[in-house]
């Protein structure tokens, strides 16, 4: 994707990044976090603004600093860098709200041709997975780098 993104900070184990989306309401701190989950090799993407008080994620907000698609991208960007540690992980991400889950799926249907060229996609149904298909509603998406040959 040649979007323009932001600048990324990232703990030594590529579980974490961090980064400023700067807009109309200033700057604002955000954090992406791989977080493992009970299935082995699967891993939650959480995603959200940066609790001052607390240094956690705070995926409740809703920031609209009017630079969605930079943020979008960038959080696209720790996913490649995550996938380059991780090549054989399983990345799950939904939104919080019905809202929140379209606009990834928004983000993933624009850029479909290089999402499909470069990951494995699912998406998920009330009743289970499917490979990702445009226009259809889904709940969650699975991501895994596709293997390079």
């Amino acid at each position: 994707m040649e979007l323009s993104k932001y600048p990324l900070a990232s703990s030594d184990k590529m579980l974490t990044f961090e980064f400023i989306s700067e807009g109309n309401k200033g700057m604002i701190h955000k954090l992406v976090e791989y977080q493992p989950t009970n299935l082995t090799g699967v891993y939650n993407l959480a995603f959200g603004d940066k609790n001052a008080g607390t240094g956690k994620i705070d995926d409740e907000t809703i920031s609209n600093n009017g630079d969605s698609e930079k943020v979008l991208a960038t959080v696209s960007n720790t996913i490649y860098a995550f996938t380059d540690k991780y090549p054989n992980a399983w990345i799950y991400a939904a939104g919080n709200n019905k809202a929140r889950t379209r606009l990834y799926r928004m983000g993933i249907s624009k850029f479909h041709k290089q999402v499909k060229n470069d990951f494995e996609i699912q998406g998920e149904l009330e009743n289970g997975w499917e490979d990702f298909e445009l226009g259809t509603d889904y709940e969650g998406f699975l991501f895994r780098r596709k293997n390079k040959k």
